[in-house]
């Protein structure tokens, strides 16, 4: 791809997910039915052989089964996620959404003929499991099959596993898909502008110096939230309620119970993460006081606190530019991750531009393992938007080195899912730091390194204590009305600001466009715990330096084949050690401590 390359012209190229055997060489539609038939096939096929007779399996018999489950889901995989990123291109448009829901009922009904062989191997006694374990072929998805036995005491009979299955793509998927097609077309009137502007635009220039100017975004971003409000409060209604039943039925002791269990994360170690978070509260609030001395106000607002703190926030970066510093940010700690980096710019695997329509972040899809990743970008030329290309690129590497441990390996848990993507980060922030020597552009880039933890760490944990206010209150309160989600919002949001930022009204609206919040429940603690982790591999490269970068590479390529605590011992760290998490915390108060001698140093605050 040539260096006068712009993002606009930035798209990727999705029709590759399609080039295999199983899909033919139709059209891309029924390509994607004929990968959707030859998983169906192979579910009959393997319904056939297995129902009824898991207990009687060998190992070898065990490893054909895993072999079959695993091009079963290739060929899924291949077709989801064909359907799921042309519908991310553009949520308008109806033939998109057709597909994404004919995929999801089609894959609902496959993965229903598929129920019985998780009920039966986990319903093996633990010696016969154990015996299994140890055969030949099961490389690949040994700790897989492990960590499914987990679910024991949760797994319903296979008819009430059935109906829950097949119910999926009426139910908990759809109010899902609904909420993502109202959110992406929410377009904002900003003061100034011809045109309205998606929402991700408009929020970016909540960066602006000019006070004026943030707060007649905020205010457009507050109207432009309102007309769907009370109907995105009935989806989250929706899905609170659904989510207390599927607890109950599955016997879960509380809302987050399941996430954890996913995360293979006890809910002690959760809690134990939430509440040193928490404990450090003053230091976000403590930074905020800091920031209003600098911008020269009293008491920072909601909308102040994303504010440039120097004139070289608001410099402008070409893609060209932008890519060549992650190239050179990544080459610097081990030219792999450099390499794997311009694959995805060179050979497409990136979309960037905004368009309308198209859906709002950024986000890495990891597809298959026998294909490669891909980046979405909402690319606005901002110094943040070249922190978010090394972000999600610090994923997509981490998709790309563990390709080798198959379907059902190569996902980590949420709770490490963030460590690549904070640490590719850090990196390239790290090299714009070191290339900055005027005092004003450093209070500038140690303020957006702050900001930045305190966003992923503390933000993300006071959203993590909003979902539980929320998910309690719907169970005690029953269905809570748009106002009642304000207030808790405005709660939790207060928790940890103190008396540090003021909380405008409108502000309270501001939890209505939060994704996760609707589709992955609980997912949110998993940024505090992945920063904190990342930040703690960061300090052991710092002290390590070259030496640090192959048994960094190596827990990437590992992907989730071992339980976390095994996964980060390849780095030298101890999740056991209680001092695990404030030593994270310490690094970030550190950080803070740079930001204060960089604005005296600078004159940006008086002494």
């Amino acid at each position: 791809m040539s260096s006068v390359v712009e993002h606009t012209d930035v798209a990727w190229d999705l029709e590759s997910l399609l080039d295999v055997p199983a899909a033919g060489d139709g059209a891309p539609a029924e390509r994607v039915d004929a990968l959707l038939d030859a998983a169906a096939a192979l579910a009959d096929g393997f319904a056939t052989t297995y129902q009824g007779r898991v207990a009687d399996v060998d190992g070898p018999g065990l490893a054909a089964a895993i072999g079959t489950l695993a091009e079963l889901s290739d060929h899924i995989g291949r077709a989801a996620n064909y359907a799921s990123l042309k519908f991310a291109e553009d949520t308008r448009e109806p033939a998109h959404g057709a597909m994404l829901a004919k995929v999801q009922e089609r894959s609902t009904a496959i993965q229903t003929k598929l129920l019985f062989f998780e009920l039966e191997w986990t319903a093996l006694d633990d010696d016969r499991a154990e015996e299994l374990l140890r055969a030949d072929g099961i490389e690949q998805a040994r700790h897989h099959l492990r960590t499914m036995r987990r679910y024991r005491p949760h797994l319903l009979s296979e008819p009430e596993e059935r109906i829950l299955t097949e119910k999926q793509s009426s139910s908990r998927s759809a109010w899902d898909r609904l909420f993502d097609e109202l959110t992406s077309v929410i377009e904002v009137d900003l003061p100034g502008e011809d045109e309205p502007v998606a929402l991700d635009v408009a929020l970016s220039q909540l960066t602006s110096p000019d006070r004026d100017r943030r707060a007649a975004v905020a205010a457009a971003v507050t109207a432009a939230l309102q007309p769907g409000l009370r109907t995105r409060a009935f989806i989250f209604n929706t899905l609170l309620q659904d989510k207390a039943v599927e607890d109950r039925l599955r016997s879960h002791d509380s809302w987050i119970a399941s996430r954890n269990l996913s995360n293979e994360a006890s809910d002690e170690s959760v809690q134990a993460l939430v509440d040193a978070v928490q404990e450090s509260y003053d230091v976000a609030q403590r930074w905020y006081r800091l920031k209003a001395r600098i911008l020269g106000i009293d008491r920072l607002a909601d909308y102040d606190r994303m504010a440039s703190v120097s004139a070289a926030d608001e410099r402008e970066y070409s893609w060209s530019e932008a890519t060549t510093l992650v190239y050179d940010s990544f080459d610097a700690f081990d030219p792999r991750m450099g390499d794997v980096a311009r694959e995805f710019v060179e050979q497409g695997w990136i979309d960037a531009p905004p368009r309308p329509g198209k859906r709002g972040g950024a986000f890495c899809a990891y597809t298959v393992p026998t294909h490669h990743p891909y980046v979405m970008l909402n690319w606005t030329s901002r110094r943040r938007d070249v922190l978010t290309l090394a972000h999600e690129l610090g994923h997509g590497i981490h998709a790309y080195l563990a390709r080798d441990r198959g379907p059902f390996e190569q996902h980590t848990p949420l709770t490490l899912a963030e460590t690549a993507s904070v640490f590719g980060e850090t990196l390239v922030f790290d090299r714009l730091l070191a290339q900055t020597t005027d005092p004003q552009d450093r209070l500038g880039l140690l303020a957006e390194q702050i900001e930045g933890s305190i966003a992923t760490i503390f933000r993300q944990t006071a959203m993590n204590r909003f979902e539980h206010a929320v998910h309690t209150a719907r169970r005690e309160e029953g269905e809570l009305s748009v106002d009642r989600f304000g207030e808790l919002w405005f709660e939790t949001q207060t928790a940890m600001l103190g008396d540090s930022v003021e909380i405008t009204d409108g502000y309270r609206s501001w939890w209505s466009y939060v994704p996760h919040f609707i589709g992955t429940p609980g997912y949110v603690y998993a940024y505090a715990y992945g920063q904190l982790m990342a930040l703690s591999v960061y300090g052991r490269y710092r002290e390590e330096g070259a030496s640090f970068a192959p048994r960094y590479l190596e827990l990437l390529a590992t992907g989730g084949s071992k339980a976390p605590e095994d996964l980060v011992a390849i780095a030298g760290l101890d999740l056991a050690d209680p001092g695990f998490w404030r030593s994270g915390l310490s690094l970030v108060r550190e950080q803070l401590e740079q930001a204060e001698v960089a604005a005296a140093d600078a004159g940006a605050i008086e002494d």
